[in-house]
């Protein structure tokens, strides 16, 4: 299992660069500029919080040549700043959370030296009164991520389901908040420098998946079913095993 950390502004590619400078090369001036500005780590976040590039990302027609990254951080952080959430590190993480889940089968709950993978929460919470000091901070880490994931993404899917007696949002929301919180004060949340990103997650799930309710809500509404967030994730509707 691959612990999520908030790095995404480390690992972006040389397609992002170009994408900076085709909306704010103005501002900036030629590639060389743009990347001395982005190896100190003020300029880099102050030109990452320029609104030019959410409006880009969103309203620009066809592929977007920009890494996962890239594009997931640009959303996240703007919304996230609209909902008073300012900490990068928390906007990161988050953005993390994304990428992984878009590139891996992330849902599926894989401890080391376990042959099989857990899908359900129940399972995941069940697990925690077995594992050990380790393997438990992994469980409750990726409870909170996948809690977050799926209320922040998929909250009309969640709704839809209610009816047949399936968890309602206020589950995941408990769910992740109370997760988020434990994972916190563990110690390896303190060696990883984690501790303040989940508890901020924890104290701030709410507002935090109502965010990502609005990443959802702007891709979905352009008509265009190639700027989909499911689309982008490569999420089916046969995938959501967890409930």
């Amino acid at each position: 299992m691959k612990m999520i950390q908030p790095n995404c502004r480390a690992q972006f590619a040389a397609e992002d660069i170009d994408f900076i400078l085709s909306v704010l090369g103005g501002k900036i001036g030629t590639a060389e500029c743009l990347v001395k500005l982005l190896a100190d780590e003020d300029s880099r976040d102050q030109i990452l919080d320029d609104d030019a590039l959410f409006h880009a990302l969103l309203e620009r027609r066809g592929c977007l040549r920009v890494s996962t990254r890239f594009y997931f951080y640009i959303l996240v952080r703007h919304v996230f700043r609209k909902s008073d959430i300012h900490e990068r590190s928390v906007a990161d993480y988050v953005a993390e959370v994304l990428t992984e889940f878009a590139l891996t089968e992330r849902g599926r709950c894989v401890l080391p030296g376990q042959s099989n993978p857990m899908d359900y929460f129940f399972e995941m919470v069940a697990a925690l009164t077995k594992a050990d000091e380790r393997n438990s901070f992994y469980i409750r880490m990726h409870i909170g991520n996948y809690s977050l994931f799926l209320s922040g993404v998929f909250p009309e899917r969640i709704r839809s389901r209610e009816a047949r007696g399936f968890p309602d949002i206020k589950y995941y929301e408990g769910l992740g908040r109370s997760h988020f919180r434990a994972a916190s004060d563990h110690r390896l949340a303190h060696r990883y420098d984690l501790s303040e990103v989940l508890g901020t997650l924890a104290e701030r799930f709410g507002t935090t998946r109502l965010a990502l309710n609005d990443i959802a809500d702007r891709l979905f509404t352009l008509g265009d079913p190639d700027y989909s967030l499911e689309a982008l994730l490569k999420v089916h509707s046969g995938n959501n095993a967890n409930q």
